[in-house]
């Protein structure tokens, strides 16, 4: 089971977010500020953090910016008693995985816990995987796609985009889900956010381009025998 590292200043509130997540058979470490945090997660071994933005010495912000400077790609959920969309959107620009106010509701904090770890521990497990379909190449380790040896221009999020699909090829999959598994949001964002980047990876494609299908009244799909 996964390693949490618990970042709070209030250890009530550390206590209860390991009472929930030790119930659910996960482990827990804690910290009480952020430079403590980043201490922790330099060393290794931690599979997610749960990190309080307001904290004395290093907020939790500083910590997250430092982390992904430091190239420390763990996923972040941030916790925090402010709702303004502003730290909402800080925490997600600068690397954060979902955001969650206080007060929360522990079983909702547990289930993002295990859906953050859903979409992000499989990428690291399959990091040496690659897909094809027929000269469409993608290659997860070397975050490339290649058409018949080609390399095609795609952005990090089309990328990601592109693997999400086809690791889901043959499923229909709505917008909502789409947003929630490659952007991260949890109502937050809009359906022409998805439309627009599928509309661009479609252009990257070339004649692989028909692999996206379009499910209407759903969403999209890959499917590899659709040329």
């Amino acid at each position: 089971m996964a390693t949490i590292l618990i970042v709070d200043d209030e250890p009530l509130i550390r206590d209860l977010i390991r009472e929930h997540l030790s119930h659910e058979g996960f482990t827990c470490m804690e910290a009480a500020d952020g430079s403590a945090a980043l201490a922790q997660v330099t060393q290794g071994g931690i599979d997610l953090v749960i990190l309080d933005i307001m904290m004395p010495f290093v907020d939790g912000m500083t910590c997250l910016r430092e982390m992904r400077a430091r190239k420390i790609e763990v996923p972040v959920i941030m916790l925090t008693a402010r709702g303004e969309e502003y730290d909402k959107l800080a925490g997600l620009e600068n690397g954060a995985d979902d955001y969650v106010v206080k007060p929360f509701s522990p079983r909702e904090l547990v289930a993002r816990v295990k859906a953050v770890l859903f979409r992000t521990m499989p990428r690291a497990a399959n990091a040496g995987e690659s897909f094809v379909f027929g000269d469409l190449e993608i290659d997860v380790p070397s975050h490339a796609v290649r058409i018949a040896g080609k390399e095609a221009p795609l952005t990090p999020k089309e990328f990601d985009l592109l693997v999400y699909l086809a690791s889901n090829r043959g499923i229909a999959l709505s917008r909502e889900k789409i947003l929630q598994q490659v952007w991260n949001y949890d109502y937050f964002g809009e359906d022409r956010t998805v439309d627009t980047h599928i509309k661009m990876l479609r252009s990257h494609l070339g004649h692989h381009r028909s692999n996206i299908v379009t499910v209407w009244g759903v969403g999209y799909k890959f499917d590899p025998d659709a040329n």
